[in-house]
């Protein structure tokens, strides 16, 4: 992603740049040493995670849901449907700037992140429909993602050409060769899978560290912009809704409650590594401001929501599961009680 590809659509983004000189969203003037080593590290943290969650794929258990692709079925139409759906939805009913709404909605039409197989787990879910789902998701998003775009961009003044979809589909490309690259590694050499795992991780946490600290030095004056009501009201309402949606329609599909649960994450949870480097690199710093950032405020909305809705499912089976063993055991007693009577 170049600065031909990368910064595309270029009359439309200045247009979009001019209307963002009021205040809404900010311009930056980054330097332009700062602005590579951002634009290379957040890549570098894109292929990193792509290549520790292809680690964590099994050939073997991705055919075996694709023979029977109900679940992975539901799960598409889940996060292609609704997260894109409740994006615009939401920017329309905040009447949110063109910058701020193109925003939203290349986070909203991003496939599901690596984080939803994490807290499959934690609500017990599928991992292996969460492991198959992602990579699905990963796959068909270079088809549905650029053309998601182009319908919903069409409701929104000013944006009708400014999606830049070059870089998007060049973004989309890169995080499924290094994911087809985990896999590999995973099937013919899975004992180095581990140690990929773990080395991805320490360079992972150094270069999201350092990526923190440089974005926070260049955007510090105008850091507040992103914490506006209506930008915060977005981050905190659509993971949400991606995640009572995804159940519901589950639910709806009758698909059994570990699939649901499964598939609620994985509709809630973004992609947000692939959302900050389109973003970060195919927007130049004058049009994106720190709108670059909202990712991040969208995945610290995401995780807590997430986690809450998992306290709440732990509580609930705590709860539940004694109830029904006692309840059991009683009429044991009570059978063992007639037994014994003469």
């Amino acid at each position: 992603m170049n600065e031909t590809t990368g910064h595309v659509g270029l009359m439309d983004l200045h247009n979009l740049s001019s209307i963002s000189g009021n205040g809404t969203t900010g311009i930056l003037d980054i330097p332009k040493p700062i602005n590579t080593a951002i634009n290379i590290l957040t890549i570098t943290i894109l292929l990193i995670t792509m290549i520790s969650l292809g680690c964590t794929m099994e050939i073997s258990k991705i055919r075996a849901h694709l023979l029977k692709p109900k679940g992975v079925a539901i799960a598409l139409v889940a996060q292609f449907c609704i997260m894109p759906l409740t994006a615009f939805s939401l920017a329309k009913i905040l009447q949110l700037h063109p910058v701020k709404a193109i925003t939203v909605l290349i986070c909203g039409c991003c496939p599901g992140g690596s984080l939803s197989n994490i807290f499959s787990l934690i609500v017990k879910g599928d991992m292996n429909l969460s492991i198959v789902m992602t990579t699905c998701s990963s796959i068909a998003a270079l088809g549905l993602m650029p053309l998601l775009l182009y319908i919903f961009s069409q409701g929104f003044t000013g944006l009708e050409n400014a999606v830049p979809y070059v870089g998007i589909i060049t973004a989309l490309i890169s995080t499924l060769v290094p994911c087809a690259i985990g896999i590999l590694i995973n099937h013919y050499k899975p004992n180095y899978s581990a140690a990929v795992t773990q080395a991805g991780l320490i360079i992972l946490t150094l270069s999201t560290i350092i990526v923190s600290v440089l974005s926070g030095i260049v955007v510090k004056d105008v850091i507040w912009m992103i914490f506006m009501p209506d930008v915060v009201s977005v981050a905190v309402l659509m993971p949400l809704i991606g995640f009572t949606l995804g159940y519901v329609m589950s639910v709806i599909c009758r698909l059994s409650p570990k699939c649901s649960r499964t598939i609620s994450m994985e509709t809630g949870c973004q992609n947000i590594q692939l959302c900050i480097a389109i973003l970060k690199v195919t927007f130049s710093p004058q049009v994106i401001g720190p709108m670059f950032l909202f990712p991040l405020l969208y995945i610290m909305f995401q995780c807590a929501e997430a986690l809450l809705l998992a306290l709440c499912f732990r509580l609930y089976h705590k709860v539940k599961t004694p109830a029904g063993d006692t309840g059991s055991h009683k009429h044991v007693a009570v059978t063992q009680e007639e037994v014994k009577e003469p």
